[in-house]
């Protein structure tokens, strides 16, 4: 990876809004993201230099939030509440039927997480960052078709996926 010139002047610009360089780090991990569609390795080595920090230090800051995609991942991305209160009204079952659903499809990424803070509306979802509410498993893939077939448009990864 290596940012286009037009990201890269962008991550410059972001660098200089910052008096510490290394505060720069989320927001040019959003940048690469939306380049390539997730954090590749490569991506964290040339945040690291742009920053002037290790790999290492830009990856354990990365690695710390569930919006940086680490591997590969479809046009839709699909986070479901498994925490408490989720846990207690459907989110497993929620989890469990689009992962069965979506499993050999390369457009729709299913990943469980611990908390959308929408607890008063549980079970939840996200589909690329958008919320949805009060679901059972059959709403739920419903949502996603609907992206998929462009009745409802993601907004995408941190702003634009690929």
């Amino acid at each position: 990876m290596s940012f286009t010139p037009e990201n890269l002047a962008r991550a410059q610009s972001v660098i200089a809004q910052y008096p510490d360089a290394h505060s720069a780090i989320l927001p040019l991990a959003h940048i690469a993201q939306d380049q390539d569609g997730w954090l590749t390795t490569e991506a964290m080595a040339e945040i690291a230099d742009l920053v002037g920090t290790t790999p290492a230090d830009v990856q354990g800051v990365c690695s710390f939030y569930t919006m940086y995609k680490r591997r590969p991942c479809g046009k839709l991305v699909v986070s479901v509440c498994t925490n408490v209160t989720c846990l207690v009204v459907g989110g497993p079952e929620i989890l469990e039927h689009l992962n069965d659903r979506y499993a050999a499809d390369d457009d729709v990424f299913v990943e469980e997480v611990e908390c959308l803070a929408a607890c008063g509306n549980a079970p939840a979802m996200q589909v690329n960052y958008e919320y949805h509410e009060h679901l059972v498993p059959e709403m739920a893939a419903a949502i996603v078709d609907d992206y998929k077939s462009g009745v409802l448009q993601p907004r995408g990864v941190s702003g634009g996926l690929k």
